[in-house]
């Protein structure tokens, strides 16, 4: 099926560089603050903002900040963006034969996606030492996206044994390192080796907010220190990177299971600095069994982008972030697991969802982060279901767009025309 082109990184991508210079720019800003201050200047409230929207974007040309003239209404904002779609993979790509890679390319530009996001495991590419590479899963990954035109966002995350915080009460892959230094060099050593292949875009770590993918407890501070040596490293190679935040797990703060909700964990990033070391926001918003368009009294976690008080878009702004693209590189919903499935909006204590459901969740995906003004790009999790269904199956195993033996369910067929719909009537190619 044909794809969406990739338009040169000339025409795309920001000539002016990095945040060094970007600072500059806001200092002679702050000069200028202090000029129009003493002529009386009606533009000191923009000035104040204190931030200076990014031009830099990804290869594909999706996620740009809106050029700063003025606030635009949400339906201008809305129209004037290239919205993205993917799908998130986790780290199936690289566990996949080439025929079963081949296979799931073919379907990926079956459905009009033009995005693939896939685990870059530090425990896999140096499992037993720092002295260690081993990219033979990745390269394969890279060059079958490349050949199919297909853009990879690796998400940078995943300890090996060796280099683990000592603090973890196991070594498993999901607590952080011991060394930011030693990250970022693994960090370095990817871009290095993936940017000549086209790979700019990059998000460091997933939902480092809750305690199973952080396992010494959610630390803002403890993830800005990390998040930036890696930013500094990634881009001393490669002047067209394109970072994104780690994805943000949707919960409540739980203090029990270690859980501290998005957004007061992307509050406190902001108050450590960390949102100067990336392009934009990376956030899961699960709302099922409700639709992602679904207004509630209390707002959903699709929502909370920029629909709630204290929503996504309002924390950036307070934080000297106004026009921070926001990606969805987490949404989708179950269809196995113990307990009752839902088939309506209404369905009360269920754990998953009907097929049937499924497919109007995938199709109203796209259709609200069509409406959502600062959301530039959405993928869908997953790709395939990770095992049969069984009574020993996980949830987690079974968000797939197609079963385990590859049979399609009807969600496969909603994202397509939704994705394809969505395109039409904006006038964009496939």
């Amino acid at each position: 099926m044909p794809h969406q082109p990739i338009p040169p990184a000339s025409a795309l991508r920001n000539s002016s560089g990095s945040r060094e210079r970007t600072g500059i720019r806001r200092r002679l800003l702050g000069a200028l603050v202090a000029v129009a201050v003493l002529a009386g200047s009606a533009t000191i409230a923009v000035a104040l903002t204190g931030s200076e929207p990014s031009t830099r974007r990804p290869a594909s040309g999706v996620g740009a900040r809106p050029p700063e003239s003025g606030v635009p209404s949400a339906s201008a904002r809305t129209e004037g963006r290239e919205l993205g779609f993917g799908l998130s993979f986790g780290d199936s790509l690289t566990w996949m034969t080439d025929a079963e890679r081949a296979a799931a390319m073919a379907d990926a530009e079956e459905l009009g996606v033009h995005w693939l996001r896939v685990d870059l495991s530090w425990r896999n590419i140096q499992p037993d030492s720092p002295d260690q590479y081993l990219w033979d899963r990745f390269d394969p990954v890279v060059d079958a996206a490349r050949a199919h035109g297909l853009e990879v966002l690796p998400t940078l995350s995943y300890t090996p044994r060796w280099a683990a915080d000592p603090r973890c009460a196991s070594a498993g892959q999901a607590c952080p390192p011991a060394e930011d230094d030693q990250f970022a060099e693994f960090a370095r050593q990817a871009a290095e080796r993936y940017a000549p292949k086209g790979v700019h875009t990059w998000e460091i770590w997933n939902e480092p907010n809750i305690k199973p993918f952080w396992q010494t407890g959610p630390d803002a501070a403890r993830y800005t220190s990390l998040l930036r040596a890696t930013a500094s490293a990634v881009r001393s190679v490669d002047s067209d990177a394109y970072l994104l935040l780690g994805g943000l797990a949707a919960v409540d703060t739980i203090p029990s299971k270690q859980y501290v909700s998005h957004k007061t964990f992307l509050a406190e990033l902001g108050r450590q600095g960390a949102l100067k070391q990336v392009d934009a926001v990376s956030y899961h918003p699960y709302t099922y069994p409700l639709l992602p368009s679904a207004r509630t009294a209390t707002g959903t976690r699709f929502e909370d982008i920029d629909r709630t008080k204290d929503s996504l878009v309002a924390i950036l702004a307070r934080y000297g972030e106004p026009h921070m693209p926001i990606w969805l590189t987490e949404t989708g919903a179950p269809t196995w697991s113990q307990g009752s499935a839902a088939d309506s909006q209404t369905a009360r204590n269920t754990s998953h969802v009907t097929p049937r459901l499924q497919a109007e969740i995938a199709t109203d995906t796209v259709t609200a982060a069509a409406a959502s003004p600062s959301v530039r790009a959405v993928f869908w999790f997953s790709y395939r279901d990770g095992g049969p269904e069984t009574a020993a199956s996980r949830k987690s195993q079974h968000y797939g767009l197609t079963y385990y033996d590859g049979r399609r369910k009807p969600a496969f067929d909603a994202f397509e025309r939704a994705v394809r719909a969505y395109r039409a009537e904006h006038g964009q190619r496939d």
